[in-house]
């Protein structure tokens, strides 16, 4: 036996040895003193009790040892916006400071850098995969191949002049060469479209960049109803709600991504179960903005697929799954003042394979099972904060953070080990970024010191 062993593991990358593994597979099985046996990027092997040779070997004693988290809604350059434009209203945020912001500092440099200082912070607190919707998406695919993380990227639309946007009849001719740029050459990157709201994108343009998306066969992502104003917006403008307004545009079926969904009503939950639209959830931001908080509990329960978000850094202003998670718990039951919603377990399903299924890839990623991709992270739960240890979901969702995340592997390949990034410089990444924020300032209005 023991010989019959060590033969199989001479052709293991990497073994994963002790600690609890929770594989969130449909059967939510918890494996203690797990071995998971990685080769060429996918989970080759999943036991237990056993001792493996292999080109590495990661000590997961006293971790906890889960798929990496999805993060189903990212606009990663804002990183640069980080603490800016604070305690505002949804729109005066949005219309009075974000948008004139972009027009002015948006760059190809400031899209890239950015981005590698928000896959840094996604890597540190247990983001392997992530769906990010902005500008000059090209620049951002870049990163990620630099970063080697798992990355849906999607090129931005709206109806107005934008940083990569002069026309839209030049946007779309880009957008085909994005896609058709990253579509098959770049495994870890999938190309998407996203509108930005139905607010801020015509109906024309929603159903163009929608027939294009078909066409290619991609992903198709909008904000929507994120807060109550949008309702009476476009109903005065369309005469109709925003729900029915995209189901007559024809633009919702099972690759359509709703973020945010803070009002969606009976009938709205309705057509999404009926379609398969799935959702992302950003109750950080969503909070934060007042915006609201989406019925979550009545959407699982009608079958409908979600994930959660953070959202930008703009408006979150964090990229930390686990405060997602934790708000993401607590929220839904102070709403709905019923304690046994939204439990440890369903939330960290959310986090998991629930963002997985809402991006389309819950065949490859977002369980611990033999032949999905081995993104795989390691939460050190030798702290004070979370000892002692009954139930490893609660422990997640309501003590654990980011921080404690010890080792993130993505694709097979160790991208953090023992909280050190492997694939990007931390010190000269944080050097770029302040630069830009010093341009930021020096150059704003309002930011300017005397």
């Amino acid at each position: 036996m023991e010989s019959k062993e060590a033969m199989q593991s001479d052709h293991l990358d990497v073994v994963i040895q002790g600690g609890t593994l929770l594989t969130m597979s449909a059967k939510m099985d918890m494996v203690e003193d797990a071995v998971v046996g990685i080769k060429d990027g996918r989970i080759t092997l999943v036991d237990k009790n056993r001792r493996l040779q292999a080109g590495a070997i990661v000590d997961a004693a006293g971790c906890l040892v889960l798929p990496g988290l999805v993060n189903t809604h990212t606009h990663l350059p804002m990183v640069c916006f980080r603490g800016l434009a604070d305690d505002l209203p949804l729109m005066d945020w949005l219309t009075h400071h974000i948008f004139p912001l972009e027009a002015r500092f948006v760059n190809k440099k400031m899209v890239y850098d950015g981005s590698l200082l928000a896959m840094a912070e996604m890597i540190l607190s247990g983001t392997t995969t992530f769906c990010d919707g902005y500008f000059f998406e090209n620049q951002i695919a870049e990163a990620v191949q630099a970063c080697g993380m798992r990355a849906v990227v999607s090129q931005g639309f709206a109806d107005f002049a934008t940083p990569d946007n002069p026309t839209f009849e030049k946007i779309m001719e880009a957008a085909d060469r994005f896609v058709s740029r990253w579509l098959s050459c770049a495994p870890m990157i999938t190309p998407a479209f996203f509108c930005h709201s139905p607010y801020t994108c015509s109906p024309q343009t929603l159903v163009n960049v929608k027939a294009a998306a078909r066409e290619a066969g991609i992903l198709y992502l909008t904000h929507l109803l994120e807060n109550k104003d949008e309702i009476d917006t476009i109903e005065k403008r369309y005469g109709k709600k925003p729900v029915r307004h995209l189901l007559d545009l024809g633009v919702l079926d099972h690759r359509t991504i709703a973020v945010h969904c803070n009002w969606l009503t009976a009938e709205d939950l309705a057509v999404f179960a009926d379609l398969g639209v799935s959702v992302s959830h950003n109750p950080v931001s969503s909070m934060k903005l007042a915006a609201g908080a989406a019925p979550v509990p009545q959407m699982l329960a009608s079958g409908i697929a979600v994930g959660l978000g953070t959202d930008g850094a703009a408006s979150n202003n964090a990229l930390d799954m686990f405060r997602e998670m934790d708000t993401s718990a607590k929220i839904h039951k102070v709403t709905s003042l019923n304690p046994t919603v939204m439990s440890a377990e369903t939330v960290v399903r959310m986090a998991t394979i629930g963002g997985a299924r809402v991006l389309g890839m819950d065949g490859l990623i977002g369980s611990i099972e033999v032949g999905k991709k081995a993104d795989i992270i390691l939460v050190d739960m030798n702290q004070p904060h979370l000892t002692p240890l009954y139930n490893p979901y609660s422990q997640l969702v309501y003590a654990a953070r980011g921080a404690d995340v010890k080792t993130s592997i993505i694709n097979g390949k160790m991208v953090m080990d023992k909280r050190r990034l492997t694939t990007i410089d931390l010190p000269a990444v944080m050097r770029n970024v302040r630069k830009i924020a010093a341009h930021i300032r020096a150059e704003h209005p309002l930011l300017a010191r005397p």
